[in-house]
């Protein structure tokens, strides 16, 4: 960790003009308009968005893949790693760390979505470099809305993706959907690709439905290639009544089966993978939540038998001050 000396020396070193393009900084009413018109949620797309030095000075100090980061909710090994303290990773990153906490780039990006007051979350919750290997996906979902330890609201996500190489057939590209429980014709999915030094910045709220493509790499486990980015995230203590919603955790909706795999086709052996691996991913996620509501049942119990327990001492103390003896059978 840094010095307390060290984090303010490197604050103040932290400019907007040393790490954004510079078209970006000074085209905010146009980005503001595109951000606004964006469909089918506000967004923005914008490819070469740090400065060319230093895009490559993250990429080539990403860190590398740490199986310890990459445990999934079964507690194995899975296809994504993360890094949620970029301090720690030094260099460029702690340099990104302390410009995006800095007054000058909050009201930027307050700038370009109309959202006030934007807050730096410091604990990097979900945040941070992620990578994903062969086999990752991420059906679409809407995020958590408040953040676990500040009870902020969730507004912003901007990710800038890292890796050079990349081709659209190797799948990985975000979506974002209109409402992905609607039937596949009634739901609009539009797709960006993974570019290198491409950011999508986009806003965080109950209709903001986003996932990625599942990865398929030409040399499958054995591929030594990844989807690269940094996410960040970013609050604020209020949000439009229109927005709020109840505090909820990340709402997922499974994929439904391709269009091709219906009555009376033939299934190859890469379809009938296909049906098993979205099985699967259903019944993970009905035990997921077959284990919050059994958590959430026992704490209602434990509440329920001490909420019982005041109650008798209260209705002991009250009788014994009314000077009524329990009647003996």
């Amino acid at each position: 960790m840094l010095a307390r000396g060290d984090k303010a020396q490197s604050l103040t070193k932290a400019r907007l003009e040393d790490f954004i393009a510079r078209h970006y900084r000074l085209q905010g009413n146009q980005l503001q308009r595109r951000f606004e018109e964006a469909q089918p949620f506000r967004h923005l797309v914008l490819d070469d968005f740090f400065s060319e030095d230093f895009a490559r000075s993250l990429f080539d100090r990403f860190p590398p893949f740490d199986e310890k980061l990459a445990l999934n909710e079964d507690g194995r090994v899975g296809a994504k790693c993360v890094h949620e303290d970029l301090v720690a990773l030094g260099g460029p990153w702690q340099q990104l760390d302390a410009l995006i906490q800095t007054r000058q780039f909050l009201d930027w990006l307050g700038n370009l979505t109309g959202i006030e007051g934007l807050l730096y979350d410091p604990h990097y919750f979900g945040g941070g470099t992620h990578e994903n290997r062969h086999g990752q996906d991420l059906d679409p979902h809407v995020d958590f809305n408040r953040h676990p330890v500040t009870g902020w609201h969730r507004r912003l996500n901007l990710i800038v993706y890292l890796n050079e190489e990349w081709r659209a057939e190797w799948g990985g590209a975000i979506e974002f959907h209109s409402d992905p429980r609607r039937p596949p014709q009634e739901n609009h999915v539009e797709v960006v690709q993974p570019r290198y030094n491409r950011a999508v910045l986009f806003e965080t709220t109950y209709w903001s439905w986003h996932g990625f493509e599942r990865i398929e790499l030409p040399g499958k486990d054995e591929d030594e290639r990844s989807r690269k980015s940094v996410a960040l995230y970013f609050y604020s203590k209020k949000r439009p009544k229109k927005e709020l919603t109840p505090r909820h955790s990340t709402i997922y909706v499974d994929r439904p089966l391709p269009e091709h795999i219906k009555a009376g086709a033939t299934l190859s052996d890469e379809d009938v993978r296909t049906v098993q691996r979205l099985v699967a991913r259903r019944d993970q996620h009905i035990q997921r939540l077959y284990r919050h509501v059994s958590d959430l049942t026992e704490r209602l119990e434990v509440i329920e038998r001490s909420m019982w327990l005041r109650m008798r001492r209260r209705l002991g103390t009250l009788a014994r001050t009314l000077g009524i003896r329990r009647r003996r059978a």
